[in-house]
């Protein structure tokens, strides 16, 4: 008989601490849901009273029908009882099920950081637990900087973990606080931990520093933990946390794991990790990391002919798992390496079957390489092949045609005399007939040059309501004042489609208006305007 396993993500609390995160209420709320869905057991949802945004969150918490919401805390302060210590009332009030309190687990952490006495200490957690059990809530003890005060002294680490285990506490969470700890090690301490406390509910909070976290994890899970913490996408402070769609996906498709061990989540919810993933990254807007595994754009990506060729002779020659059981997709990516199977493969994903002696596709593989000699790269922008490979096959209508464009870039004094940049352009299109003259402003040249191209498109207008440039790279491509500079735009509409386009020119603002425009027509195409 399988395993329970219990998952509890962070995201909310420790996510929240990753430079450059900032999540309002309605971000918590709408991460809480998919979490819900997704089938996560715990949702930590932060820490009421340390802010107003954690505060008004517990205060009208969203609605859950799977997840146990559970609000942070940190155990007393030594000097005063549970009843009068006002961050722990604050995580008393919280309209939660359940509480998890942090406190010290190392004894050099509590003689130098606290500055109190080991007894103190081990008072404050077992008043704090016995709180919380009191208010009828489920309790959790995280137990910071456990792995280094167990090597430290194990028998005081033992301490604080008996005295929440005795005041009530469900889980006793060992936290990897400094990320330091290597996998065999917390392997041998978690066994050990399990001799000792045979009764203990045992979790396992892993930070990446050595980039590590989910090997971290895994190796808990094998030596006793049942419960395992981490974030979406492995947000966290310095190099993050244990990344939870990583753990997921290991737990229930790796075949160790996945005979000894259950989640609260089926096959129907594994195919969501892809969607999960990229919505936080829609929240954040950020980009998506390509490279992550199970669910990066670039985590079933091939490139070299051969491997595109055996990959679709045999998936399992360069794919651990079949793409679309955690929701992601096979992309066979196009470049000079590629041969006419590579091709063809890459036509079959956009629904065009071709013979393999068509003429066109040897053309097309021609004018692939003759482009990527020049600067192009196809395999991160899938959208300018696919509007290549149609328009040799006459697929794309000619939507527009650019006349001309201008860019002026004026630096001056505003009426209050301060030194501003502003940037206009002009583009001159013509559209079914019609000549449009389209003007716009800008913080720089690209963004005016993106705002007057789509100002007015005619009977295209309605059609990009939606579009938003979301990135904009540039790469010099050889040296001196006559480079060669390529710029990939990533662009986003409403429905969460993204999509990457190419330009290249000597000139930066002429390669920038290509890709601009190739991203226009893709967005025109993929919505069937004109069809």
């Amino acid at each position: 008989m399988r395993e329970r396993l219990f998952l509890f993500d962070t995201t909310l609390r420790d996510g929240a601490q990753t430079q450059g995160v900032d999540f309002s209420i309605e971000d918590k709320s709408q991460i809480a849901r998919a979490l819900d869905l997704l089938g996560i057991d715990y949702i930590e949802g932060g820490f009421p009273g340390a802010n107003p945004t954690d505060t008004e969150f517990f205060a009208h918490p969203p609605q859950l029908t799977h997840a146990r919401l559970t609000a942070f805390g940190m155990t007393k302060r030594a000097g005063r009882s549970a009843a009068n210590d006002p961050a722990l009332s604050a995580v008393m009030d919280a309209r939660t099920e359940c509480a998890c309190l942090v406190g010290k687990a190392s004894r050099y952490q509590v003689e130098v950081a606290l500055e109190i006495s080991l007894n103190d200490n081990l008072d404050n957690i077992s008043q704090s637990i016995a709180a919380v059990v009191a208010k009828g809530r489920e309790a959790l003890f995280d137990a910071e900087h456990f792995f280094d005060g167990y090597r430290q002294d194990p028998e005081y680490a033992l301490d604080c973990l008996r005295a929440a285990h005795e005041a009530g506490a469900r889980w006793l969470v060992l936290c990897d606080t400094n990320g330091g700890t290597m996998p065999e090690q917390v392997e041998r301490i978690v066994g050990q931990v399990r001799s000792k406390l045979t009764e203990a509910g045992l979790g396992i909070h892993a930070h990446n520093d050595t980039g590590q976290a989910v090997a971290v994890s895994l190796a808990a899970v094998r030596a006793g933990a049942r419960q395992i913490q981490g974030t979406l996408n492995g947000l966290g402070e310095r190099c993050g946390n244990a990344n939870l769609l990583t753990l997921i996906a290991n737990l229930m498709l790796k075949e160790d794991y996945a005979h000894a061990y259950e989640l609260g989540i089926g096959m129907t919810e594994l195919a969501q990790l892809t969607h999960v993933s990229r919505l936080l990254d829609e929240i954040l807007n950020r980009a998506p990391d390509r490279h992550a595994p199970y669910v990066g754009t670039s985590a079933f990506a091939h490139k070299g002919g051969l491997h595109s060729a055996a990959v679709l002779k045999d998936p399992g020659t360069y794919e651990h798992v079949p793409p679309h059981v955690v929701g992601n997709a096979r992309k066979i990516l196009v470049s000079d390496q590629a041969g006419r199977s590579t091709v063809l493969a890459r036509l079959a994903q956009y629904g065009i079957d071709l013979d393999a002696k068509d003429e066109r596709i040897t053309r097309l593989l021609e004018e692939v390489k003759r482009r990527e000699f020049l600067g192009y790269a196809y395999d991160g922008a899938e959208a300018s092949f696919e509007l290549l490979a149609r328009r040799a096959l006459g697929q794309v209508p000619d939507y527009f045609d650019v006349e001309s464009f201008r860019v002026i870039v004026e630096r001056r004094h505003n009426a209050r005399a301060e030194l501003m940049t502003v940037s206009e352009a002009v583009v001159k299109l013509k559209v079914s007939g019609e000549i449009l003259h389209n003007v716009a402003t800008g913080n720089g040249p690209v963004n005016a040059l993106d705002a007057a191209l789509r100002k007015d498109l005619g009977v295209y207008s309605s059609f990009l309501a939606d579009l938003s440039l979301v990135d904009y790279k540039v790469r010099i491509l050889t040296s001196g004042t006559e480079a060669v500079t390529r710029v990939m735009v990533e662009s986003a509409d409403g429905q969460g489609r993204r999509w990457s386009t190419v330009g290249v020119s000597a000139n930066i603002v002429d390669a920038s208006f290509e890709a601009l425009s190739e991203s226009i027509c893709y967005k025109l195409f993929r919505d069937g305007a004109g069809a």
